[in-house]
């Protein structure tokens, strides 16, 4: 099968689409014959090397945590889903990888919503797994006032909505330009940067930091303390007594195991895509990814899609 790689560290222009053998799924795992899968910062982060001493990897590596396909192989133990049902789910995390490829096996799924399409659910469980994990942290209920930081990105959109549906309201922080695309999902959008706490228009229960933009100082102070604050995106959390929340390498929390099947049932919810790729043009794909600034999801295309 082919498989998007890398043999050495470095930029974008080490991918590789390789041929490499098939997988097969072990005990709890199920193999899906991907449609579409996700590009995260995780994967091009690891790419570049920057990762390398925290989670050392065996090179060449398959990269891709987030997939969506067709179960075509079930391994023992698992119950619940069928060979030709639609899903979309996560690789292992302990291998860091294999979702960008034609086959993957994955360790964490749920049924792919009727409403979205490949390329949208391609892109959707990671984001998906974080967002409930991390209200779940802050324990969003209805009545509370939310505040994510970097709310325009693949999370914080994603986080945005389920809040919403947990009857929160949300203040999303983002560049002027993504305003309106914060107001379309739900958000009260305010400009991000310091003095943040003056453009707000009231107090919030909780801050849910998705950017990692060492603003964690004055997030501590909007919310009245670090038990308040949840950051999945910057590493000073520990000198600000802010708990950061993973689910990859060294300190990784245990996932959300319904976070998927919860999700899928929410209705009218989105997942905002910033591109689309080839597998073949990843490279294009991280390049996008590394901006930092993009709105939503970016997604490769292993196979035609199908209807």
């Amino acid at each position: 099968m082919r498989a998007l790689q890398f043999f050495e560290y470095g930029s974008a222009d080490v991918l590789r689409v390789a041929e490499i053998p098939e997988p097969h799924p072990g005990p709890g795992e199920i193999r899906i014959a991907v449609r579409s899968s996700g590009v995260t910062p995780a994967d091009w982060k690891l790419r570049s090397g920057a990762f390398q001493q925290l989670i050392p990897l065996t090179l060449p590596h398959t990269l891709g945590i987030d997939a969506a396909g067709v179960v075509d192989e079930i391994g023992d133990g698992v119950t619940g889903v069928a060979v030709g049902d639609e899903v979309y789910g996560m690789a292992s995390l302990e291998r860091m990888g294999g979702a960008n490829a034609d086959f993957a096996i994955l360790t964490l799924w749920g049924p792919k919503p009727a409403a979205w399409s490949w390329d949208e659910a391609g892109g959707a469980a990671g984001n998906t797994e974080t967002s409930v994990r991390v209200l779940d942290l802050l324990a969003i209920g209805s009545g509370d006032t939310l505040l994510i930081e970097g709310a325009a990105g693949g999370v914080g959109s994603m986080a945005v909505q389920l809040a919403r549906a947990r009857g929160a309201r949300v203040i999303g922080t983002a560049s002027a330009g993504n305003h309106e695309f914060l107001a379309g999902l739900g958000a009260t959008p305010v400009t991000y940067g310091p003095g943040l706490a003056g453009r707000l228009d009231g107090p919030v229960d909780a801050v849910f930091d998705c950017a990692g933009s060492g603003s964690l100082a004055e997030l501590v102070a909007i919310a009245g303390g670090p038990a308040r604050v949840v950051t999945i995106a910057d590493f000073t959390g520990a000198e600000h007594g802010v708990r950061m929340s993973r689910t990859g390498g060294p300190g990784a929390e245990p996932q959300s195991r319904d976070a998927l099947t919860i999700a899928a049932a929410v209705p009218g919810l989105t997942v905002p895509l910033a591109g689309v790729f080839a597998l073949e043009d990843a490279a294009g794909a991280h390049r996008l990814s590394e901006t930092g600034h993009v709105r939503g999801k970016v997604v490769l295309r292993s196979s035609p899609p199908v209807s």
